[in-house]
């Protein structure tokens, strides 16, 4: 279709009767009540501390109070925004890599395959180990717990993606140690972009889940070795070599 994005053709959440859609237009069928709940409480503060302290005061709360209102309603609207575009938030996670972790003196390999397990989004070797990071984005009223160490979305185990991740993992730490001929191990780590977590980053089924913002802190705050600069070229090279470019890699 002439004047259609290339990059948007054929996305799912870009469909009648998707989830993502249907989410959007209930989103903005809410506006004019989101409108009259913001007025009411501004009204209300401005006649409360106006009528308390003075109508100058009672001005600067009201705007205040429609202002933290309208950033807060924001706030979950962004929240989705990846989830809402049909994305898993690979690019999203990339991005804030480079602007947190690879300048700190981690290497960051996007989109690398991993023989017999598919793609893993980023593959995060710095000082303190290696971090393969898988991302996921889910509707922003989904519950992504842990109970009994075990990992439940909305109530569901999600055993054969845990599994996918811990094993990739797996292979990958095999394939670096063969190839750099240093001992490494590669923690498996998911990147929640939305979603609702509960008491975030939390490990269950062997994995860490977080936020990316928390889980880049994670990262930075829990070394799982001591590896020197040395050994970072080493592993990135090993890296470079074991696990090649995915050909579905998404440019970021």
């Amino acid at each position: 279709m002439f004047g259609s994005s290339i990059y948007l053709r054929g996305r799912e959440a870009f469909t009648g009767g998707s989830p993502q859609a249907v989410y959007e237009e209930l989103w903005q069928r809410d506006r004019k009540s989101r409108l009259r709940r913001r007025a009411i409480l501004a009204g209300l503060t401005l006649l409360l501390c106006g009528a308390l302290v003075n109508a100058v005061f009672g001005t600067i709360a009201a705007l205040l109070v429609a202002g933290a209102d309208a950033c807060v309603h924001w706030r979950t609207y962004n929240a989705s925004k990846v989830w809402r575009r049909g994305l898993r938030g690979e690019e999203r996670m990339g991005r804030l890599l480079r602007l947190t972790l690879e300048r700190r003196g981690h290497r960051v390999l996007h989109g690398r395959t991993v023989p017999g397990h598919g793609t893993a989004d980023q593959l995060v070797v710095g000082p303190g180990g290696i971090w393969l990071i898988r991302n996921d984005a889910w509707h922003p009223e989904t519950e992504i717990t842990s109970h009994g160490g075990r990992l439940f979305v909305d109530g569901r185990t999600k055993s054969q993606m845990v599994r996918e991740l811990v094993e990739a993992a797996a292979t990958t730490g095999r394939l670096l140690a063969e190839r750099a001929g240093i001992e490494v191990k590669v923690v498996p780590v998911l990147a929640v972009h939305g979603g609702k977590l509960r008491k975030a980053p939390f490990r269950a089924d062997g994995i860490t889940l977080a936020s990316p913002l928390k889980l880049i802190r994670w990262i930075h705050r829990n070394p799982v070795a001591d590896f020197s600069p040395a050994d970072i070229d080493a592993i990135t090279r090993a890296a470079v070599l074991a696990l090649p470019i995915s050909r579905t890699m998404t440019p970021a």
